[in-house]
């Protein structure tokens, strides 16, 4: 990597933290003012209401990013259209909480936005040997592609500086891939706005958080990583389907576990519960910060062995991903995250 290009991310990152960590307190001022403020309840880890409109600023980081740094295009248009639907479906949630159906209908056309006017589309896939075209059910696959990105983040943002955390390694590993791959196209250039983005809200989501993202940007940091995971398949920097979810595993861990759970027990897949992984190392005693932390470690191996799938050896990078699956499952053996152990 040149001098001029690590200085050009540096750039990238530093500028779009600053902006970010300078914006969150007026944002503050705003949650307070409009009444988006998360609550405590029998669910939830915090005990004083919080601001819960953060996801604005790092929207507000990647405008701002994307006229600083980026370019033009029909699919950077239809980036920015469908983000904005997604902010403002977000912002209604937070002000006045939206139905489950509500929620998808916006979800749905930011994505329809991206895929029939972007023509982002997941076109074909390689994994352990196998290589697919989808043909004409690419349209169908991308939609819920990125609809099942969305609402993984959105399941996972229920820890101080969680969903940031995880979202950060996610830009990182896909950037530090992009580099060595000498992959430098729109995907790279969003990677490090938002990562810098991220990083200067984490100085005030991290715990104990001044501001939560809220549904504004849960949905929207899942609808940013669906996208540059996409743009990585046609830039070549994500060489398989198994990439973008490897790198951000625990959320879509996460979300499997709740949906087997909730089925298993006979109740709609979008009740909520005190079941998730974060709540089942919270039950393990391990405080608020360390079970951010044990997380994000764990994504973080996820992240690394995805780098070493890609740029170094892929037999090893299976031989890591299968060691990780059995950390997984003695997990979900140990604990309540998919069937409830009988208490004794």
């Amino acid at each position: 990597m040149s001098v001029e290009l690590l200085n050009k991310i540096l750039l990238v990152i530093v500028t779009c933290f600053l902006f970010v960590y300078i914006l969150v307190p007026v944002i503050k001022k705003v949650a307070n003012h409009v009444g988006a403020m998360d609550i405590p309840n029998n669910r939830k880890v915090h005990k004083v209401p919080i601001p819960r409109l953060g996801g604005l600023a790092i929207f507000a980081g990647f405008l701002f990013g994307y006229i600083v740094f980026g370019t033009h295009s029909d699919v950077m248009t239809s980036i920015l259209i469908g983000s904005f639907i997604i902010i403002i479906t977000g912002m209604i949630d937070d002000i006045k909480p939206l139905s489950a159906k509500v929620k998808l209908l916006g979800q749905l056309a930011a994505t329809l936005i991206v895929v029939f006017h972007g023509q982002v589309l997941l076109q074909s896939v390689s994994a352990f040997g196998f290589y697919i075209n989808f043909g004409w059910l690419a349209y169908p696959i991308t939609i819920i592609f990125i609809l099942a990105f969305i609402n993984c983040m959105n399941l996972i943002d229920g820890l101080d500086g969680l969903a940031t955390g995880i979202s950060s390694i996610f830009f990182l590993t896909v950037g530090i891939i992009a580099i060595f791959k000498n992959s430098h196209g729109l995907d790279f250039t969003l990677c490090f706005i938002m990562l810098g983005s991220c990083l200067g809200f984490l100085r005030y989501n991290a715990n104990p958080a001044q501001i939560f993202m809220g549904d504004t940007g849960s949905m929207f940091l899942g609808f940013i990583i669906s996208i540059i995971a996409l743009l990585g398949f046609k830039n070549v920097t994500m060489t398989s389907i198994i990439i973008p979810f490897m790198i951000i595993a625990i959320p879509f861990l996460d979300t499997i576990f709740a949906i087997i759970r909730r089925v298993l027990k006979n109740e709609s897949i979008t009740k909520p519960d005190k079941l998730h992984i974060h709540h089942q190392l919270l039950n393990m005693n391990f405080s608020h910060r360390k079970t951010v932390i044990i997380i994000c470690l764990i994504d973080a191996l996820f992240a690394f062995t995805s780098i070493i799938y890609v740029l170094v050896d892929r037999n090893l990078g299976y031989l890591l991903y299968g060691i990780l699956l059995i950390i997984v499952i003695i997990f979900i053996i140990k604990t309540d995250v998919i069937i409830e152990h009988k208490k004794k």
